[in-house]
């Protein structure tokens, strides 16, 4: 049989056979909706009021309840915005296959990205915050604390909410990354250092590459899976414009549900991650008597923890003649802000070690610890497992394979008592991002569904689109990078619609581009100006 040809195939033009958009949700819906937003906001205030009077809390001010109620709305707020503008990445291609109602299609997409945040890994969520500037994460209860959650958070929802507006698929990803920079570059140079010492940048450029990349991994592979189908299946079916409001063929129409449900699942655990590691830095802040530890970690963990630092501090003590300062903490913090080692670093090390170990073991248990300190306990931790990563990224020290594995031994013990998101916090933002996703879907949704090609969509590119998609946000979750789901989705449908043969609007392209080029400055300078006047005002 001929090779179908897939111009021809698909020689109607964008504006044809468009789905029904204008269609109004339903009075239950809405009352669902409203239902399940309510109850989230309960069932969060009544899960922090719970771990507050579990530890006997005593209230003597309301400020930094106010405060933390205010951030945990704007961290909830940005991953609502997140959730209806990244939408159109996962439904657009079912939509204009006729595969799923768009109404429906909505709903199922946000039920999905529940799920996704539900069952996340949670690395993401600590790998946003490695960027932030050392300074403030160990002082993120104070004024200059808050100051940097607020002007980080308002920055990445009025990007998100302008490129959505003009119906834009920019990153919300893409949007953090440069918000977090700005607070970084802003704190060093309000501090009268060079603006570049305020940011990890190895893990920036890390996160840099992964935004950079994905977006042409999408346009590459999405062009070589529809090339690819076009020549091991030879349906003629699989490359023609949905006629009407014609269902696609059973088998094609499974296919591109199940790959919307994967996207859906996929951009729920990468970016509903980021808005928990943010949360969770605002607890650890404003309630480090709850938050700052996992005090579920039962007590023989805690004694194992306590012998893993003392072979630890040996082991680092063989590696160095010096003696150790009398305070390590400064050593630790200089290293992670200019990243360059000084011969007191490795004793500084073991002396930290040495005194997190001492600590556990007088306790007895993390649980045991005393509300006033919790957040000193937890940022010795904080710096003792930076500057384990640093050192091993950097190749500092040169020891041997045995000294290094005791290092990553206690890393992770580290990271299990401090790394741990509570179930309430995952649900919260499951919430916000699913229903985020019912909200305002519509403006994306066109641009993906009619602007970005010149010939309608075909069952066969909205597939690879998203297959591709899913494959790559999962892969990225399982790495613990943040990858923007809008622009590999947006290009793997450019890249289909090259591979097709029916051309790109460029007027879109261009302003997409435009957008993509524009975010990370832009947000830069809106966080960076914003963390200024909040400083000011605090």
């Amino acid at each position: 049989m001929a090779t179908p040809s897939f111009t021809a195939a698909a020689q109607a033009p964008a504006s044809s056979a468009k789905p029904q958009l204008d269609k109004k949700p339903g009075l239950l819906t809405i009352v669902m909706f409203f239902a399940v937003l309510g109850c989230g906001l309960l069932f969060t205030a009544y899960s922090l009021m719970h771990d507050m009077s579990e530890l006997g809390t005593v209230v003597t001010t309301w400020t930094p309840f106010l405060l933390l109620g205010v951030a945990l709305l704007i961290a909830l707020g940005f991953e609502f915005v997140n959730g209806f503008h990244d939408t159109a990445n996962a439904v657009a291609t079912v939509i204009y296959t006729n595969s799923l109602p768009p109404n429906f299609a909505v709903a199922w997409s946000g039920f999905f990205n529940f799920l996704g945040v539900l069952l996340s890994s949670g690395a993401v969520a600590f790998g946003i915050i490695a960027l932030l500037p050392v300074e403030l994460i160990l002082q993120v209860g104070s004024s200059a604390g808050f100051a940097m959650i607020f002007a980080l958070l308002i920055a990445a929802i009025l990007w998100n909410l302008g490129t959505w507006w003009l119906g834009l698929p920019a990153s919300s990803s893409h949007t953090l990354i440069g918000s977090i920079i700005g607070v970084g570059v802003a704190n060093a140079l309000m501090h009268g250092r060079d603006g570049t010492s305020g940011v990890d940048w190895a893990q920036a450029t890390k996160v840099g590459y992964a935004l950079l990349l994905s977006p042409l991994i999408g346009f590459a592979f999405a062009a070589l899976l529809l090339l690819a189908l076009r020549a091991f299946v030879k349906n003629r079916a699989l490359y023609k414009a949905p006629k009407g409001d014609t269902p696609p063929p059973w088998w094609i129409r499974g296919m591109l549900i199940l790959t919307c449900t994967g996207v859906s699942f996929a951009h729920g655990s990468n970016d509903g991650q980021k808005g928990m590691g943010l949360i969770m830095l605002i607890l650890v802040g404003t309630l480090p008597m709850a938050y700052a530890l996992n005090r579920t970690m039962p007590a023989d963990q805690a004694l194992q923890f306590a012998a893993v630092a003392e072979v630890t501090q040996q082991a680092l003590m063989k590696n160095s003649p010096l003696p150790a300062p009398a305070d390590p903490r400064p050593v630790l913090t200089d290293y992670m802000r200019s990243k360059e080692a000084t011969p007191q670093l490795i004793p500084a090390l073991a002396a930290l070690a040495g005194h997190i170990g001492n600590e556990v073991k007088g306790y007895g248990s993390l649980s045991k610890v005393p509300a006033e300190a919790m957040g000193n306990v937890r940022n010795d931790m904080y710096l003792t497992s930076e500057t384990i990563r640093l050192m091993d990224k950097n190749k500092v020290g040169n020891f041997d394979a045995d000294t290094t594995g005791k290092l990553q031994l206690f890393k992770q013990q580290i990271d299990n008592a401090t790394r741990f998101i509570p179930l309430w916090v995952k649900i919260a933002v499951a919430i916000a991002l699913g229903l985020g996703t019912m909200v305002g879907w519509k403006r994306i949704v066109v641009t993906v569904g009619e602007k970005i090609g010149k010939t309608h969509l075909t069952y066969a590119q909205g597939a690879s689109a998203e297959t591709v998609a899913m494959l790559t946000i999962g892969a990225a979750d399982m790495f613990g990078l943040p990858v923007s789901t809008t622009h590999v989705l947006s290009s793997g449908v450019a890249g289909t619609m090259v591979a097709n043969g029916g051309g790109l609007q460029m007027k879109t392209i261009r302003n997409l581009l435009m957008a993509w080029v524009l975010t990370l400055p832009a947000a830069i300078l809106l966080s960076g100006s914003l963390y200024w006047l909040f400083t000011q005002l605090f």
